[in-house]
């Protein structure tokens, strides 16, 4: 992790130490604009590394694409994928370094149907603190034939190196900002809301990240231009999903789940979603578990042991969770955004079909989310 300002500049002498010529993917045209991708091909020049590039890579990344970036670099012969964005940049560029040396179709890899033997080396400028792939082993991609979004994951996807300046955030739309800070908590909780006993290490080392987001990422959206918080949110997005928090526990991600089911059918942000469902998960399951979610209201928003008792508490822990995502302008219910519950069934049926979650409580978590 290579971490402060001006760091993109060194990427051409880190990326010579793994490659001579490199893919180099990225997304819309932010970083022509922001003269980001002036700056990155300057250095991989000055440092003798060839590249070939391949942009266009949307939100919700897509299979199609990641088609053409493994023909590209099959016939180009490229050693590495440089990817510059932010976790749907990344999560495309582990899906082509899987795809390169593979015989088969990539997409087995997240059916479940192969294990990755060998992948191309992946490294990444950030440029969008949310997912998390800049330090994860993990990629989603979206099937845009079928409509499903499914991850997969292996120790080869981790990056070999990851730039991270925070000054490169700036120019970020601040909804971009919000979806990300949604993203990387649910990260926390997905590893947090755990049935595993006696991991109070790791139960305050999450506490403790989950306070940091809650507490600048208003600030962040006050002041925008501030490089302290950036840094702090960018930090955060990193330890949030790089295992290290989730070292010795059961982790769960039905809600990541039931979010994938929502963006793949309606192309909705991840973090946005994530905004509705996880509330709606958490008032269908508290019950099983109370002491663990009277812990989360207390810990992570402070809520007052003096509360009638634990349904309360709870409760006050669910409305503060959502009053912290609407103080980022997200929604917390899927009618704000325009959906209605013609899909449920399709995606409850899914869900219990992949061995998610059964379909009566899928069902019942997206009526929750209403």
């Amino acid at each position: 992790m290579i971490f402060g300002r001006d760091t993109h500049k060194q990427v051409g002498e880190q990326v010579k130490q793994y490659a001579n010529k490199v893919l180099l993917h990225y997304g819309g045209g932010s970083i022509k604009r922001s003269g980001l991708y002036d700056e990155v091909v300057a250095s991989l020049k000055d440092a003798g590394v060839a590249f070939v590039e391949l942009g266009g890579v949307a939100p919700n990344p897509r299979l199609s694409l990641v088609h053409e970036g493994i023909e590209l670099c099959r016939k180009e012969g490229v050693e590495l994928i440089l990817a510059v964005g932010g976790g749907s940049t990344i999560d495309s560029a582990k899906a082509i370094a899987m795809g390169v040396p593979y015989d088969g179709e990539v997409w087995d890899f997240y059916e479940s149907e192969a294990m990755p033997a060998s992948a191309l080396p992946v490294a990444t400028i950030l440029t969008i603190p949310a997912a998390g792939s800049e330090s994860s082993p993990n990629t989603v991609i979206t099937n845009e034939e079928t409509k499903r979004k499914y991850g997969a994951g292996s120790p080869l996807l981790r990056p070999v190196f990851s730039i991270l300046n925070p000054a490169l955030c700036m120019t970020l739309p601040k909804n971009q900002a919000a979806n990300g800070l949604s993203d990387m908590l649910a990260h926390i909780m997905e590893r947090y809301f755990t049935d595993t006993p006696n991991v109070d290490v790791t139960d305050r080392m999450c506490e403790g990240v989950m306070r940091s987001i809650v507490a600048n990422g208003p600030k962040l959206m006050e002041h925008y231009d501030s490089y302290d918080l950036w840094a702090e949110v960018m930090w955060a997005g990193k330890v949030a999903h790089d295992g290290s928090l989730g070292v010795g526990r059961k982790e769960s991600w039905i809600s990541h789940d039931m979010e994938h089911e929502l963006s793949a059918i309606y192309d909705i942000p991840h973090g946005q979603g994530l905004a509705i469902v996880f509330p709606a998960w958490i008032k269908h399951v508290c019950a099983a578990n109370p002491t663990r979610f009277v812990q989360f209201a207390v810990r992570v928003f402070d809520v007052d042991l003096a509360f009638a008792d634990q349904d309360a508490i709870i409760a006050e822990g669910i409305r503060r969770l959502e009053a912290f995502y609407k103080s980022l302008g997200l929604p917390t219910r899927l009618t704000e955004i325009g959906i209605d519950d013609k899909d449920f069934e399709t995606m409850a049926r899914s869900l219990d079909r992949d061995g998610t979650i059964p379909y009566s409580d899928a069902m019942a978590i997206y009526r929750l989310a209403l």
